[in-house]
């Protein structure tokens, strides 16, 4: 009996928009096959990477500028652990957007609607095209990064995604908190002003 397999045209967009949405294709069947379509080699690349780091069967095909990748799926076999961060490094221009978050909450006024504005903010972080370069966490910001939370699992998605997430050694210092660190690495004061100065564009939720 033929796998089923679905055709997901990717032509256009931005990496890693392709690996996401096979991955969510791959998440939802109970086996068969998704066939990708690309235009670009960077993208071509991640998707061979992510169907191998899951253990599928990964096979590919080039016609001009369209890739085709096909991604396959047995029974039993899972495609939703978080791959590495250099599996799926993307080829931004420079160092592309850079996203710094200083504190725990989100705005300036009420601390608990702050810490409910700040769950949303990561959580769609994700929904970005193309995705951040990384992601800076300082101040009080760090104790996102190192406390088990509901935002530990969408930042570690993120990581495997490509994006570099790091957190203020000072600050965890400072905290106490250097050793409870649970996603993304220590950095620096340099490194941070390095990233900023070099970064596209900078944002912030604070």
């Amino acid at each position: 009996m033929t796998e089923p397999k679905i055709v997901l045209d990717c032509r256009g967009l931005t990496c890693p928009q392709p690996v996401l949405r096979a991955k969510e294709l791959l998440d939802s069947m109970a086996q068969g096959a998704v066939e990708v379509l690309v235009d670009n080699e960077a993208a071509r690349s991640n998707l061979e990477r992510f169907g191998k780091s899951q253990g599928l069967a990964v096979a590919s095909h080039s016609a001009g500028e369209t890739h085709q990748v096909t991604i396959s799926k047995s029974t039993g076999e899972e495609a939703s652990k978080a791959p590495a961060s250099e599996d799926y490094r993307c080829n931004l221009p420079g160092t592309g957007l850079i996203i710094v978050i200083p504190a725990e909450t989100m705005g300036r006024g009420n601390e608990a609607l702050g810490a409910v504005l700040m769950r949303a903010y990561i959580k769609t972080i994700k929904s970005l095209s193309p995705l951040p370069a990384r992601i800076f966490f300082y101040n009080t910001g760090i104790k996102i990064t190192a406390s088990e939370s509901d935002l530990v699992a969408p930042l570690q998605e993120l990581e495997g995604l490509g994006v570099e997430i790091y957190s203020c050694g000072t600050c965890l210092d400072f905290f106490n908190l250097k050793d409870d660190l649970l996603v993304g690495k220590t950095t620096n004061m340099f490194e941070i002003m390095d990233a900023m100065a070099q970064a596209a564009r900078v944002v912030s939720p604070y």
